[in-house]
């Protein structure tokens, strides 16, 4: 198989009112993007300034310092720490000779690699698009102005205009289609509400080991790398928990500081998984030296998201590389590696006690011929006691059942 030929790239970076460390890791995580792209970092430049420069992002002597970079290391890419204005890239175009691209277009690149299914490939289109509109222009401007006058309807004028108005037909096609897919899942979903499965969602900034743990909890095949962004369509599989009770667990794209506003809104779909959970696990990678801001990330997301209110478990992964600040939040913790069979099942029995804390609890006696009760006692809620009691040829059961559950009506019927 042919090798991928690695294109380079400059990365360029503004310190504004952040700390020397917290800048650093943000361009750390830049750098990890760019080699989930493909690509390859040949440099980096970085300035500290009061505010980003409104014309140029950075100063006019950084400009002129990467310009002379840019002739020394001839790199294919110049890649900026930011969302560019559609004004800054142009002016950056303009003075230098490799593309420009800015962390949003770097981020949605990865998103089209990864995208498996449809509904993801339709959102990082969309995402793309929108982000496309406002920049089209381009080089073109000058004979982008409108006008009613002579030499005003120049050829880049129509061009432009038809672009604009095929990629505002294209993002209305696909919202249409959009809209049928999440209408799809949505009955899924009320299918799944109806047989009242107990939901688990895993969320997480990305990276973090989710989808290995996702893998090694289900019976899945979630694309499982060391890579940024390498879940990007949610799964859902069936996950049993010690007591032989069946839950539901999702895997979710990773959650990313200053993730494109463009994709937050194409994702909320793809997210609207989570909202139905009845148990958020958000897996943190504490071998990360940046592990806490990671962790904040996610909450602000969350917030963002109207999901912070879900009963949550941070689950602490790869504590084998654990980083020696490494400190736990207070809350419900686990301090784990995805790998190690005996943490998984310190997880399951977790995962089984929380869901316990928010299930009500019954005594029933069944009569024997009611097999379908039964059943759906073993098969639904977590069933803690069955005997058998031969002078009433029925089963003495004890359990937890999810509040809802459409059995919680039969079981009244039985209770002692």
């Amino acid at each position: 198989m042919q090798a991928q030929i690695k294109e380079k790239a400059i990365l360029v970076g503004c310190q504004l009112n952040v700390s020397d460390r917290h800048f650093q890791y943000s361009m750390e995580e830049l750098e990890s993007l760019v080699t989930t792209a493909h690509g390859e970092v040949v440099s980096t430049l970085s300035q500290k300034q009061e505010r980003l420069h409104p014309s140029t992002y950075i100063g006019k002597g950084k400009v002129e310092e990467l310009q002379m970079l840019e002739e020394e290391l001839e790199p294919e890419l110049i890649i900026f720490n930011d969302e560019l204005s559609p004004s800054q890239l142009r002016n950056l175009q303009e003075k230098l000779t490799a593309r420009v691209l800015d962390r949003t277009q770097l981020i949605l690149d990865i998103f089209a690699q990864r995208a498996r299914s449809k509904e993801g490939k339709l959102q990082v289109e969309l995402a793309q698009l929108q982000y496309l509109l406002p920049r089209l222009a381009g080089q073109g401007i000058s004979l982008s102005r409108l006008g009613g006058g002579i030499g005003t309807r120049g050829p880049g004028e129509t061009k432009l205009e038809s672009d604009r108005r095929h990629i505002r037909r294209r993002i209305d096609e696909i919202k249409k289609q959009l809209h049928v897919v999440v209408e799809h899942r949505e009955r899924y979903r009320e299918r799944r509400k109806r047989n009242k499965a107990f939901q688990i969602a895993i969320v997480g900034y990305t990276n973090a080991g989710k989808s290995t743990l996702f893998n090694r909890l289900s019976i899945a095949e979630s694309f499982e790398e060391d890579q940024l962004f390498a879940t990007l369509d949610p799964m859902t599989r069936k996950l049993v928990l010690p007591s032989g009770y069946a839950a539901i667990i999702t895997d979710t794209v990773g959650f990313i500081q200053d993730l494109p506003t463009a994709l937050i809104a194409a994702f909320r779909s793809t997210l609207e998984e989570v909202r139905e959970a009845d148990l958020l696990l958000h897996v943190v990678d504490s071998s990360n030296p940046d592990y806490e801001n990671h962790e904040k990330t996610v909450q602000q997301l969350l917030n963002d998201l109207d999901m912070d209110h879900l009963p949550q478990l941070t689950v602490y992964n790869k504590a084998d590389e654990m980083h020696g600040d490494f400190v736990p939040s207070s809350g419900e913790i686990l301090i784990m590696s995805a790998f190690q069979e005996e943490d998984r099942n310190e997880l399951k029995k977790k995962i089984e006690d929380m869901a316990v804390s928010n299930m009500n609890f019954y005594n029933v006696v069944v009569p024997s011929n009611e097999g379908r009760l039964l059943s759906v006692l073993k098969n639904d809620t977590i069933l803690r006691e069955l005997i058998f009691r031969e002078e009433d040829q029925a089963y003495q059961c004890k359990g937890y059942v999810q509040a809802d559950h459409p059995v919680s009506g039969a079981l009244k019927l039985y209770g002692i």
